[in-house]
C-alpha cells in the first residue's frame, strides 16, 4: 500500500473494521476482500486516477479486463467483482464517494459445477456399517474393544472410545448438513438434546438452530456418556468433538475421517464432509423438504445457493431417466 495516497491508507483501516466488526467477516475472507481493493485502487492509480472520488466504472471494468488479460478464471473475476461491489457500496453509504459506481458493473458469470454427492443407499451404508478391524477408518486396537463398542459397553482404551466420537460426527454431519467448521465448533450446551436441535455459529458469526434426527441423537448419547470421559483433559473445556490429546477436534481429523469411511462404501464417490452437506441438502430435497427450509437449515445467505440442490436432483432424475426408459 505504500505508493498509496495517505488517506486511501486510511480508509482501508476502516473498510478492515467494517469487515471485522459489522460483517464478522473471518480473517481469510477480510484479506481477501482487502486484496483485491488494494489491487483496485493500484490500478486507478495507474489509470492517473488516485483518490477515491475519481474511482468510477471505466476504472472497474478495465481492473476486471486486466484480470482477464492475464489469465484469470471466471470465478475468479466474479470474486473480485463482488469485492469491487462491497467496497463501492461501503463507500457512499459511509459518504465518502457521491455514488456507487459499481451499481451498474456486470461481472462475468462462472459456470457451476454440480458437487458430487452419496446415493441415500451409501450413506446409509456409511453410517450403520463401522469399519472392522485392521481397515483405514478403525481405529480401536482389538476385535474385544471393537465387541465392547458394539454392544455399547463403556470402551476400555481411549482410542477404542474414538470409534464413538467417529460414528457421532458423521451422523452429525450427515443429519443436520452443517459446515465441518460448524460441527467442531460445537460445545456442550449448544446441543438440547430433548428437543434434538443444536445451536450453530455460521458464517459471519451468524447463529441458526438446526434439527437432527433419532439415530444421530443415540451415537451423540455414546459419545457423550461413555466415549468423551476417555479422552477428556483440562484442556478439552466444553468441545463435544475432542482429539486424541483431548482438545476440540481438528477439522483436517473430521476430513480424514469422513475420506477414510466413504473408501470403505463401494461405489461412493471421494467426497470430504462437504460432500455429506452436499448430500443431506439434496436427499431433504428429495423427500419433499421446502427449498426456503433446506437453506435456513443450511445457513445460506442467499436462496441462489441453495437451488444448486434443485439442480443436482434434476439431474439425477434425467440420469435415471435416460438409464430406465426404453425410448429416451
Amino acid at each position: 500500500m505504500q505508493d498509496l495516497l495517505p488517506e486511501l491508507t486510511v480508509t482501508l483501516s476502516r473498510y478492515e473494521r467494517h469487515l471485522r466488526s459489522e460483517r464478522g467477516l473471518s480473517d481469510a475472507s477480510v484479506r481477501a476482500y482487502l486484496g483485491d481493493v488494494i489491487s483496485l485502487l493500484h490500478h486507478a492509480s495507474v489509470l492517473k486516477k488516485p483518490e477515491l472520488e475519481h474511482l468510477d466504472l471505466p476504472v472497474l471494468r478495465s481492473w476486471l479486463a486486466k484480470m482477464r488479460t492475464v489469465g484469470g478464471a471466471r470465478t475468479s473475476l466474479a470474486r473480485r467483482a463482488a469485492a469491487a461491489r462491497s467496497f463501492t457500496v461501503w463507500a457512499h453509504t459511509a459518504g465518502l464517494i457521491a455514488a456507487d459506481p459499481a451499481a451498474r458493473l456486470v461481472a462475468p458469470r462462472t459456470h457451476r459445477t454440480l458437487p458430487s454427492i452419496l446415493r441415500e443407499d451409501q450413506a446409509a451404508q456409511l453410517l450403520n456399517h463401522p469399519p472392522a478391524s485392521g481397515q483405514p477408518g478403525w481405529s480401536a486396537t482389538s476385535d474385544a474393544q471393537r465387541e465392547d463398542l458394539a454392544g455399547n459397553v463403556a470402551p476400555t482404551s481411549p482410542l477404542a472410545a474414538l470409534q464413538l466420537r467417529d460414528n457421532a460426527a458423521l451422523e452429525m454431519l450427515y443429519a443436520t448438513g452443517v459446515r465441518v467448521s460448524e460441527l467442531v465448533g460445537l460445545d456442550i450446551d449448544d446441543v438440547d438434546r430433548r428437543r434434538r436441535v443444536m445451536r450453530v455459529i455460521g458464517k459471519g458469526d451468524k447463529e441458526r438452530v438446526v434439527p437432527y434426527g433419532l439415530p444421530a441423537d443415540r451415537a451423540l448419547e455414546l459419545w457423550l456418556t461413555q466415549g468423551r470421559r476417555h479422552v477428556l483433559t483440562a484442556s478439552s473445556g466444553a468441545a463435544i468433538f475432542l482429539g486424541v490429546q483431548g482438545r476440540r477436534m481438528d477439522q483436517r481429523a473430521v476430513r480424514t475421517l469422513v475420506h477414510q469411511r466413504l473408501a470403505l462404501v463401494e461405489g461412493a464417490p471421494d467426497l470430504g464432509p462437504h460432500g455429506l452437506r452436499h448430500s443431506a441438502a439434496t436427499h431433504l430435497l428429495e423427500g419433499g423438504a421446502d427449498l426456503r427450509a433446506v437453506q435456513e437449515l443450511l445457513g445460506h445467505a442467499s436462496l441462489n445457493t441453495t437451488q444448486i440442490y434443485t439442480h443436482i436432483s434434476a439431474e439425477r432424475l434425467s440420469a435415471v431417466y435416460r438409464q430406465a426408459h426404453p425410448r429416451a
